[in-house]
């Protein structure tokens, strides 16, 4: 398991090139890495909203921070090859499903091309590294039959975020297979994962178009929630598993370079599922406050009512297993964001000591 005294021996001292440190995963990361002793740059849009977790926190005093696009190839690998990283582990993208049915075209780009950038800067890095991709649980081409997808499963995805973020996985196969193949491990030195993971909650999102920061901004109004989707049903997990589990399979692709180059489904229990009105009521109850209505738009366009993943590959290989289940998920997300006693800051180290002791 992934404990504070890993993550210092695995990171401290070490050089990470992090994309995307600005968003809400990225910034939790942040915390954590600095924590550890890493020596982090940052690559990544700047914030968008004045709230972002990443300004609460004063992000620029924890890395050197880049503002750049994905998009923007020459400049990402410029400063990719100048900071000479230990690892790069990629995040940055375009996130939302709805702003993908928006923006399907810089949807496409940022996300699959984007992916092709940073592995294709990694090309030009001649000393050690190991490049951690970061995708999504919805790369699979999902039926929606009710059974979890595991990493042999068919990529695909029916709107054009979840079709990106599939394109993105073949990109990062292809540049394994081709520049970076473990046989040729010894001339190259690349070692390159790709992790799948997904409906992530947590303190400190206030994204646009996801169902806690819609909660959290009705709140702050004294209005009531509106929930499109009530019975849609997700493996919701606490944003410290992925991150955790993140930083497991990056370290253990550093002590071992050559096996662990492959795609991990980072998800929940088997059977830790709620619905989408499960987890409003929850949250609403450890709030102390809050009520929803329901408006359904049949017009709205398509997204997955049901996404499970199978994570035994990575509890068999990685000896990887969530801490938390989902109404604790909920209960330390609330707790975060109905606490006004401590700084954001404050809060976010206050849960990673908690979570990783």
């Amino acid at each position: 398991m992934v404990t504070t005294a890993y993550l210092q021996k695995a990171y401290s001292g070490k050089k990470v090139f992090l994309t995307g440190h600005t968003g809400f995963k990225g910034t939790w990361l942040l915390q954590i890495l600095h924590n550890a002793g890493a020596i982090v740059k940052g690559y990544s849009l700047a914030p968008e909203k004045a709230d972002d977790l990443y300004n609460q926190i004063n992000g620029d005093s924890l890395c050197t921070s880049v503002i750049g696009d994905i998009c923007a190839a020459e400049k990402l690998k410029k400063e990719l090859l100048d900071f000479q990283p230990d690892y790069v582990i990629h995040f940055a993208a375009q996130a939302l499903v709805k702003r993908g049915y928006d923006q399907p075209l810089y949807t496409f780009l940022a996300n699959a091309q984007g992916t092709a950038h940073v592995l294709d800067a990694m090309r030009f890095l001649d000393k050690k590294c190991v490049g951690l991709m970061i995708t999504t649980d919805k790369v699979y081409d999902n039926p929606e039959r009710g059974l979890p997808f595991s990493e042999d499963d068919k990529l695909g995805g029916y709107d054009p975020y979840s079709a990106s973020k599939a394109s993105a996985e073949i990109v990062i196969d292809s540049y394994r297979r081709s520049f970076f193949n473990p046989a040729q491990y010894e001339k190259h030195q690349k070692s390159i994962a790709a992790a799948r993971a997904g409906n992530v909650i947590g303190g400190g999102d206030y994204s646009d178009d996801r169902i806690i920061p819609d909660m959290v901004r009705s709140l702050a109004q004294h209005v009531n929630t509106i929930v499109r989707n009530p019975k849609s049903i997700r493996p919701w997990q606490h944003v410290l598993e992925p991150l955790g589990a993140y930083l497991l399979l990056a370290g253990k692709l550093y002590d071992s370079p050559t096996q662990y180059c492959s795609a991990f489904n980072l998800g929940p229990n088997p059977g830790d599922m709620l619905t989408v009105e499960e987890l409003v009521n929850i949250f609403f109850k450890c709030y102390g406050r809050g009520q929803f209505e329901t408006q359904i738009n049949p017009n709205a366009p398509h997204e997955a009512k049901l996404l499970l993943l199978d994570s035994t590959k990575a509890k068999d290989e990685l000896g990887w297993v969530p801490k938390m289940d989902a109404r604790t998920a909920i209960e330390w997300t609330a707790n975060w964001y109905a606490d006004d006693s401590k700084s954001a800051h404050e809060k976010c180290i206050s849960q990673i000591n908690s979570y990783f002791s």
